[in-house]
């Protein structure tokens, strides 16, 4: 007799075998079908939407279903489905697809505190995309960085100074990073009603920010009041006000459920309660992390990890586990296929409302001609956008502006010349990069200007510059051998050979050779380095795709793909007229080609140079911060202070240190200049030098904001999107997510600069405060005031309204909460009224079920240009009222 158990099992058994021949029969059908492209539906553009996806999904075989979830669709040629990559990346400017506009890093843009300028720079941003887009697909180009899906806003909260990846938020605020991110979404999206001008997606959700090392096995918990207060805000306003269309989840678990397998994040909160009807991506490779060793381990086989993402509402995965492994999964049982379905058709309707499916004509974004790309109309918004990112943090003595008669200036320090500190990570390729010298050379033509780096960024990590000529040799010849191929293997006869003096490569308006596949090609460099000096170096290669560098026939430095430029070193000792075989095989296949073989003298005394620099000069200005080389997105980074991208101290880099002490014991007028992504505790130049600007990772016309900040043809009105702290010390455990002691709001320190400071060079004040003294609790508030330029140069001032509750069973909520701010300029003298209207969504309370809820007394409102309740003097005061609640 057969036991019940042994039924179900041969029951499932047979179940399984039936669905793989069917399976099998409608692959072998696939070149029986008949049907004309033009005869199926969902090449119709008149019929709906819906009807057409699900028109195309019908015709679709299982497999082809499970191939078009994956970030590289491949193309159904049967069907007329062409190929699709769903990776494209626009944090702040087009990135990896050819010269592109670079804006300031997103947490500069935050320190803007001007939303409506978000929108104009996501409208840029996403004509460019449009642009690009349509040449590449003319070119038959549908590869990575091609398409028009981009995996942007980061709208995570940026909880703790210590996140690498902290500089692509908009700050510490909830408030303030909605309104950024809703109008920087909408300016992407566009306003058409029919076609979508690109497809923004916000991450990572949720509850993520760090650390980078431990993402992918990390558990985080939070209360519910937490949750709902800090972490949700931002995407409810993303899919409530923006109607983003993707989402992307993160890498962490919350609450013991992968982000990307949560059923409270996916289902209960993100669909059902607010609605969104777009779809959800993976982080790069986040499924893996479901089965594989030391990471989450939730289950034991990539099929598993794919039914459970697809089941909980991970559309698309971005990484290979869905194609085969989902089609698996489905046979077995593990999901159905009606949930295949369900995500297939969230992804299609994305591509059916970019108009990828309709003929070019008919889809309005597809007339933006590509002479938008880095046309100066888009450069003198990233100009303006760069001039308002600039926060000055101090001027005693009113230092600031400088003086343009000069005759003499020092510029200083190892971000003073430093492209990459101009741009930040996930950056676009730029066609200027006018670093603080070389504004400050602009600006200044009759002044002798000295410079000097005076340090590494940070002991052990020097900053590396192209290997000059002299000392490359081919040969006879100056410079090295070089043969460029047409294919990414290096096959076959080069289609040029040629001697390059140097090997510092970013091809963007040209190709590397005549009639070359700009984003497919090879290059092998050969020939000796001679160094004129003795010493230890670094040696390092910088590339996109794919590099190899070869020193007396070892192989020293290798990297693959990984969609973006990196760059690895060796360090060792170079003797003075000793020649060293080098080689470098290098290829690109669709990103911006980039190669550079740099290096740089690790003993060498960077010091003595720039204190004899400022001896020489009137004023000395000191670029110094960090670099997004150091601080970014899980590195392999180990120094003093840093932890694989995230920092474990907050102070500046200790050599940087040395140099402003140094410097400043001179006695010499001395301006700080930072660039960085995050906020830096340098306590010991708050208390001895007299200017310091925040300049954040300003792109690619930072170092003129900065110059114009400096000599005063810019009146900087930036404010702080994050609290600056004084000690890592004040600190709560780096992976808590109670967000007790942590940010503006919760803080119980006294911090070195808070949240929304920054000065100007003119002065405001306040008057008439206007708001009822009482409503009824489901009443909006209006509320006004005046504000008057009282200063002697025209400028911005920046409005903030906090509001606090007036109830002791809230003991533990925030001190205060921003629930509104406006950017204004103001002439010599003029007045402005400012108006907001305060919802009762943003004077209820979160209760600790995370509930919103009425409340009964009071609350307190405050007006002013910075936080209630700071001692600073050097800025106007807060206006405050109670008004009651009835």
């Amino acid at each position: 007799m057969i036991r019940k158990e042994s039924k179900k099992t041969l029951k499932k058994l047979f179940r399984v075998n039936s669905l793989i021949v069917v399976s099998i029969i409608l692959q072998l059908n696939i070149g029986c079908v008949t049907k004309k492209e033009t005869e199926y539906k969902f090449k119709n553009p008149k019929l709906p939407i819906s009807e057409r996806v699900s028109d195309l999904i019908g015709h679709m075989t299982l497999s082809e279903k499970v191939s078009q979830m994956r970030y590289d669709a491949p193309a159904i040629e049967r069907l007329g489905v062409p190929e699709y990559n769903w990776w494209n990346e626009c944090l702040h400017g087009v990135a990896r697809a050819g010269e592109a506009t670079v804006f300031p890093q997103a947490i500069g843009m935050g320190a803007t505190w001007n939303a409506p300028l978000l929108f104009d720079v996501g409208t840029v941003i996403s004509d460019e995309a449009r642009a690009k887009h349509h040449r590449f697909v003319k070119e038959n180009k549908r590869g990575i960085y091609q398409g028009l899906t981009f995996w942007t806003p980061n709208i995570n909260i940026f909880r703790d100074p210590r996140w690498g990846r902290g500089q692509e938020t908009y700050g510490e605020d909830p408030y303030l990073t909605g309104r950024m991110g809703v109008n920087f979404i909408k300016g992407l999206q566009g306003d058409d009603p029919k076609y979508l001008k690109v497809v923004a997606t916000a991450k990572h959700f949720a509850v993520h920010s760090g650390p980078e090392k431990s993402r992918h096995e990390d558990n985080y918990h939070t209360s519910d009041r937490d949750l709902r207060e800090t972490y949700l805000p931002a995407f409810e306003a993303a899919i409530k006000e923006a109607n983003v269309q993707s989402v992307m989840c993160a890498y962490n678990r919350y609450r013991d459920e992968a982000c990307c397998g949560s059923n409270l994040l996916l289902n209960d909160i993100l669909r059902k309660e607010w609605g969104f009807d777009g779809y959800v991506v993976s982080d790069c490779w986040a499924i893996n992390d479901f089965w594989e060793p030391n990471k989450h381990e939730l289950v034991e086989t990539p099929a598993e990890a794919s039914a459970l993402a697809v089941s909980r509402g991970t559309d698309l995965n971005c990484g290979d586990v869905y194609d085969p492994n989902l089609g698996d999964a489905v046979l077995k049982g593990l999901v159905d296929e009606d949930k295949v379905d369900r995500a297939l058709s969230r992804l299609m309707e994305a591509r059916f409302k970019l108009g990828m499916f309709d003929p070019e004509e008919i889809v309005s974004w597809s007339k933006i001609p590509y002479d938008v790309v880095c046309s100066e109309k888009h450069y003198k918004l990233s100009e303006k956008t760069a001039r308002e990112s600039m926060v000055l943090l101090k001027n005693e003595g009113k230092l600031l502006p400088l003086n343009k008669d000069i005759k003499s200036i020092a510029v200083i320090g190892p971000n003073a010349n430093a492209k990459q500190a101009l741009l930040g990570n996930y950056h676009g390729t730029p066609l200027n990069n006018i670093t603080p010298l070389k504004a400050i050379k602009e600006k200044l033509p009759n002044t002798k200007v000295y410079y000097a780096k005076g340090s590494h960024i940070a002991k052990g990590w020097p900053l590396l510059q192209p290997i000059p000529a002299s000392a490359l040799r081919n040969g006879d010849t100056i410079g090295l051998k070089g043969e460029y191929f047409d294919n990414k293997e290096w096959k076959g006869e080069p289609k040029v050979t040629r001697n390059d003096s140097i090997i510092d490569f970013i091809w963007v308006s040209k190709t590397p050779f005549e009639n070359a596949a700009s984003d497919s090609f090879s290059v092998r460099w050969t020939g000796k380095i001679v160094p004129e000096e003795s010493g230890s170096y670094r040696i390092g290669l910088r590339a996109s795709s794919a590099g190899k560098l070869y020193v007396n026939d070892s192989l020293r430095v290798d990297f693959e793909d990984d969609h973006e430029p990196k760059m690895k070193y060796l360090d060792m000792r170079l003797e003075a007229g000793k020649s060293y075989d080098i080689k470098i095989k290098y290829y690109n296949y669709h990103t911006d080609p980039q190669a550079q073989l740099l290096w740089s003298k690790l003993d060498k005394d960077l010091l003595v140079p720039a204190i004899e620099a400022a001896k020489n000069s009137e004023v000395v200005v000191l670029c110094l911060g960090l670099s997004p080389d150091i601080e970014g997105e899980e590195m392999p980074v180990v120094l003093d202070g840093f932890d694989k991208g995230d920092r474990s101290e907050i102070s500046l880099p200790q050599s940087q240190v040395t140099l402003l002490k140094e410097i400043q014991a001179l006695g010499k007028p001395t301006v700080l200049v930072l660039m960085n992504g995050s906020a830096l505790a340098i306590n010991w130049a708050d208390d001895n030098v007299s200017a310091i600007l925040e300049a954040w990772y300003p792109g690619e016309f930072g170092g003129r904001a900065i110059a114009d900040v400096l000599f005063g043809d810019y009146n900087p009105a930036g404010r702080l999107p994050v609290t600056f702290y004084k000690s890592v010390e004040d600190l709560p455990d780096f992976k808590s997510y109670d967000m007790t002691n942590r940010t503006y709001k919760y803080f119980k320190g006294e911090p070195l600069y808070e949240f929304g400071h920054g000065l100007s060079y003119t002065t405001f004040s306040y008057s008439k405060l206007e708001a009822p003294d009482a409503i009824k609790t489901d009443e909006n508030i209006p509320v006004s005031v005046q504000v008057t330029n009282t200063g002697d140069s025209k400028g911005d001032e920046v409005v903030q309204l906090y509001l606090s509750q007036d109830k002791k069973e809230y003991a533990d909520g925030p001190k205060h909460s921003l629930i509104g701010f406006k950017r204004i300029n103001l002439e010599v003298g003029e007045t402005k009224k400012v108006s907001f209207t305060v919802t009762p969504e943003q004077y209820a309370v979160i209760n600790s079920a995370g509930d919103k809820e009425k409340i009964s007394g009071a609350v307190q409102i405050y007006m002013g240009g910075k936080q209630p309740n700071q001692n600073d003097t050097t800025t106007a005061k807060n206006l405050t009222k109670k008004i009651t609640l009835n």
